[in-house]
């Protein structure tokens, strides 16, 4: 492996890393509730949803990252997928509160596990989602 080879990986690492943690970040904006405050107290539930909802941008970034030549544009789909993300999965909620009156975000803040594990499912399923879109 070339020195060129190690420096683009480095850039790109870097990159990524930076791009999941300002994306983790404007998440949080949307979350009525504040992940990490709630991951110090021991809530599972919480704990649950904010790993599955990490693996999931990470694994939209992976695959957006493979398949760009260059760094903007990985930045740009990576967040426009974040966008989509985030709209599918308030839809979802949106849906579920309205048909059958289940509310994701106030049962994973108290705590209740099966409501942490769907909604960080959502998140997962939406990365799938997505990650197959943008093969098309």
């Amino acid at each position: 492996m070339e020195f060129s080879d190690l420096a683009r990986l480095a850039v790109w690492t870097l990159s990524g890393a930076v791009l999941l943690t300002l994306l983790m970040l404007i998440d949080s904006l949307f979350t009525k509730y504040k992940d990490f405050e709630e991951l110090k107290k021991g809530n599972l539930a919480v704990t649950i949803r904010l790993v599955m909802k990490i693996f999931a941008q990470g694994f939209i970034l992976a695959y957006v990252l493979e398949g760009s030549l260059s760094i903007v544009n990985a930045w740009i789909v990576s967040f426009i997928s974040f966008i989509i993300l985030l709209v599918l999965e308030r839809a979802v909620e949106f849906m579920l509160r309205r048909w059958i009156g289940l509310n994701l975000d106030e049962g994973t803040e108290r705590g209740n596990i099966a409501h942490g594990l769907f909604a960080g499912t959502l998140h997962v399923v939406g990365a799938l989602i997505i990650t197959s879109a943008l093969s098309i």
